[in-house]
């Protein structure tokens, strides 16, 4: 009796393992879109820091980071034992929040200089030798903190949704996966990232010019940049698409009308083309709704004062 009730727990043991490897996956999938914006984003936020102080600010970043985990996650889990009717609404906001935040950046792209205007602040403030560098970073290490607790919170809520009809068990591994796994992958790269541009140097600097350890090193110098501008890129693409999926996912008889599509405009790969593409379509407009009501408010706001 004792060995067959080791080996049913073994074997529920097994199940449990399994079925958090999968979910992890999903949820891996799921929050990719989150994770090239908080790439871009991360590495965007040490622009105007020394270089030797590179390393120590995104270090500070990714241990609010982690604290910020710390308050999501069981946050979250409370809310799927006490109120898993809210998982569903947290889903769409997060949904409609990453469309927000595509549009937003397109439209501050193509209509404003607000990034410039910013560069051109850092780049003066660490000119300026009145200013008080270690005060200059605490202060971009908590706008840093306060942006990724936005984005934790769109990872851990859909990630909870990929588990919601779960066993709490599976639930708390994978989002607690998740959560770890994203932290330590985001600020890694970031380091790796932002160091790119030094790595090169170094070889430039410790290589004869024809060498190819110096040709290496230069095209690493000349890649740092583009690299920086093609994750901004990537992980907008990425936000109206997983956005979107949110938003198609909750609204109804939406499956049926990718399939009637699909039907439609019937080409070869069609089947895997275009869902995504309607979920982008459907991001963007959803972005572009969300930020003409935001606009609108600002103004009545703006008046009111």
């Amino acid at each position: 009796m004792a060995g067959a009730s080791l080996l049913t727990l073994l074997d529920d043991i097994a199940t449990v393992l399994d079925d958090v490897a999968l979910m992890t996956k999903v949820a891996a999938r799921k929050t990719a879109g989150v994770l090239g914006d908080d790439l871009a984003l991360n590495a965007q936020q040490v622009t105007g820091v020394r270089a030797e102080r590179e390393i120590p600010v995104v270090w500070g970043v990714a241990k609010g980071s982690f604290k910020n985990k710390l308050i999501l996650v069981p946050a979250a889990l409370l809310i799927s034992v006490i109120a898993p009717w809210l998982i569903q609404p947290m889903l769409l906001l997060g949904g409609l929040f990453l469309c927000f935040e595509g549009v937003e950046k397109i439209v501050e792209k193509f209509f404003h200089s607000k990034e410039e205007t910013s560069e051109q602040q850092q780049v003066a403030a660490l000119a300026d030798s009145n200013i008080d560098i270690a005060e200059f970073e605490k202060e971009k290490i908590k706008g840093a903190v306060r942006t990724d607790f936005v984005l934790s919170a769109e990872i851990i809520v859909i990630a909870l949704g990929v588990v919601q009809e779960h066993p709490f068990l599976t639930q708390a591994i994978v989002v607690s996966v998740i959560a770890a796994v994203m932290t330590a992958g985001v600020y890694g790269l970031v380091a790796g990232i932002v160091k790119l541009d030094d790595a090169g140097l170094y070889l430039v600097n410790h290589s004869e010019q024809a060498s190819l350890k110096h040709r290496f090193g230069s095209m690493l110098v000349n890649l740092a940049p583009y690299l920086m501008k093609a994750l901004a890129f990537v992980g907008t693409i990425a936000m109206f698409l997983v956005g979107g999926g949110i938003v198609v996912h909750t609204l109804p008889h939406s499956h049926e009308i990718v399939e009637q599509i699909t039907h439609a405009v019937s080409f070869p790969g069609s089947a895997s083309i275009i869902p995504p593409v309607f979920n982008g379509i459907v991001g963007v407009i959803a972005g572009a709704v969300v930020v003409a009501v935001v606009t609108v408010i600002n103004k009545i706001r703006g008046k009111s004062h």
